[in-house]
């Protein structure tokens, strides 16, 4: 009987292989229509190897245990080391661990202790909206600005603090910074003194009567009373504080938490207390992708069947997503891609980037505007990707080309933006691939005989990144230039970078400046040797882009 045609679905591979839950249903119910018994041994897992072992008479059952001891390769070259890592919200979660558990299955695993164990990145984080310190209800916040909060450091139980304490301690703070503004507005176009004021000489001296005492020994009670409170709590609370230093210095350290706990906020956890994210929301927590288990940090509008799983499995090259590792170890056996789609346009070494047309793997960039979403905040593009290109950078072994990050670009853009968005995966991060990208964006633009800028706004880890090479190329061209006179033009026509970039740089440097009606640009040369410094300490391992590696010609209408 000849099956209907599949309508394509944002989340399979453009390889036509159909790995979704609801094809293997389908599958599944085809095949018990013919023959009854398939169904049976479609379900047998390692189950079936330990019947096989106890009665010998069955070798149908031997022939499916025997072929479950060698499963398709995963991501990374490898048969899973055990059924037990099967995603744990599959359906048959509880059979495979009891199967796990079995001491006969452990002993045939024996061999498979070799194989690389899958790395995890990043700081899980605790999604069950409750702070972890016992006995606290998640109500109030260190800072006293947030009506609750889901970790230790904004904890005021923990802090031994209620949250009407933290609130009052708040007030406070602001009410101390307001004076201190206006206190250093009235004094910013007045006179320096050289001696401190009256002002400043009462204060010393009410902070030098408050840490007269610190030093005196704590009573017996006192001291029985925090070794109780030690006791009876250990870790799960912060030690009494109170008279172990003088009032003032204790109240620094308090400020100094309330400002860290600020600080040490997660982007889940901001989300979360801004109400953005609720408790019964759909947010992929966690993605498998290749060798790598990835904790996510911002939403994406990934489909609700797969978002309300809270664990999602990519394929590494093709990006397809699924549902569980069942399938994703199925689909791996199956899937033919060994590197992203379109021309390979530079390779040098293991680093490859390739240029994909929007329009012509429509899937693909999809899905790889889903995964970068997870990890951008600002990144709005998703499905309409036809007017773009993407260009993605790969690493290269001996099992493919796995994705380092990837920028996109506007074929036709009005503003000369070269890049839309950028990314480099969490895995790559601080390691120079995010600084190769924006090199090789630019190495475009020269191409091209343009000058470039990247799209605003951008994220908080891209304004970094790109301050970092706007400073680099800065003072490179300075240290090469033997010249009297620079011009901001004559920058921007030789490194490709926007003049406004060049302008926001050199102030940050403290580099321009303006003198009798003009604008000079200073040479630092105390810069210029401190870069210089760490180039020759990076040596020859330094990640750059070779303008000689590229193979590439401006598409045409751009």
């Amino acid at each position: 009987m000849p099956r209907r045609r599949q309508s394509v679905h944002l989340g399979s591979g453009s390889d036509g292989t159909d790995d979704s839950d609801s094809s293997a249903e389908r599958e599944q119910t085809n095949s018990s229509e013919s023959d009854g018994n398939i169904p049976k041994r479609t379900r047998l897992t390692r189950a079936s190897l330990r019947l096989s072992q106890s009665s010998q008479d069955t070798p149908d059952v031997k022939r499916v245990g025997d072929h479950d001891e060698s499963p398709p390769l995963t991501p990374t070259g490898n048969a899973p080391s055990s059924e037990s890592e099967l995603d744990i919200s599959s359906p048959n979660a509880s059979h495979d661990e009891s199967v796990a558990k079995d001491p006969a299955l452990r002993d045939s695993d024996k061999d498979l202790s070799h194989r690389p164990k899958r790395r995890r990145c990043h700081e899980t984080y605790n999604f069950n909206m409750k702070c972890p310190t016992p006995g606290c209800n998640s109500l109030g916040h260190l800072t006293g600005k947030h009506e609750r909060h889901f970790a230790v450091s904004g904890c005021p139980l923990y802090h031994n603090l209620s949250a009407d304490e933290c609130k009052v301690k708040a007030t406070t703070r602001e009410k101390h910074e307001d004076e201190t503004k206006v206190q250093e507005e009235s004094n910013r176009h007045a006179t320096r003194h050289q001696t401190p004021t009256s002002k400043q000489t009462r204060y010393k001296e009410q902070v030098t009567e408050m840490r007269k005492g610190r030093n005196s020994g704590l009573p017996k009670e006192q001291k029985e009373k925090y070794m109780e409170h030690r006791q009876s709590h250990g870790n799960t609370r912060e030690p009494l504080l109170e008279n172990i230093t003088s009032e003032y210095d204790l109240e620094l350290f308090r400020k100094a938490q309330a400002r860290a706990s600020e600080d040490l906020k997660t982007p889940q956890e901001k989300l979360r207390i801004q109400g953005q994210i609720t408790e019964g929301s759909n947010m992929i927590k966690t993605i498998l992708f290749g060798r790598y288990e990835l904790d996510t940090w911002y939403h994406s509008p990934y489909p609700e069947e797969y978002a309300r799983l809270g664990r999602l499995y990519v394929c590494e090259f093709c990006l397809k997503y699924m549902k569980s590792q069942t399938i994703l170890r199925r689909h791996m056996a199956k899937c033919v891609w060994k590197h992203p789609p379109g021309d390979e346009v530079y390779r040098k070494g293991a680093i490859s980037v390739f240029e994909v047309d929007g329009k012509k793997n429509k899937i693909y960039c999809q899905n790889l505007c889903l995964l970068a979403k997870l990890f951008l905040d600002h990144k709005t593009l998703y499905y309409d990707v036809e007017p773009f290109l993407f260009y993605v950078m790969t690493e290269a072994d001996n099992t493919g080309c796995h994705l380092v990050g990837y920028f996109s670009k506007e074929k036709n853009s009005f503003l000369n933006y070269n890049v839309s968005c950028i990314l480099t995966m969490p895995q790559y991060m601080r390691q120079g691939f995010g600084k190769m990208l924006i090199d090789f964006s630019y190495l475009l633009s020269k191409v091209e005989e343009k000058v470039g800028s990247p799209e605003r706004p951008l994220s908080d880890l891209g304004l970094i990144s790109y301050r970092s090479y706007w400073k680099e190329v800065l003072l490179r061209y300075m240290y090469n230039f033997q010249g009297k006179e620079i011009s901001i033009k004559e920058i921007s026509q030789e490194t490709a970078v926007n003049p406004v970039d060049i302008v926001s740089t050199l102030q940050s440097l403290q580099m321009l400046k303006y003198w009798k009606g003009k604008h000079l640009v200073l040479k630092r040369q105390d810069l210029i040797d401190e870069w210089k410094a760490k180039e020759t300490k990076r040596g020859s391992n330094n990640k750059t882009i070779d303008p000689s590696s590229l193979k590439w010609t401006p598409p045409k209408g751009t």
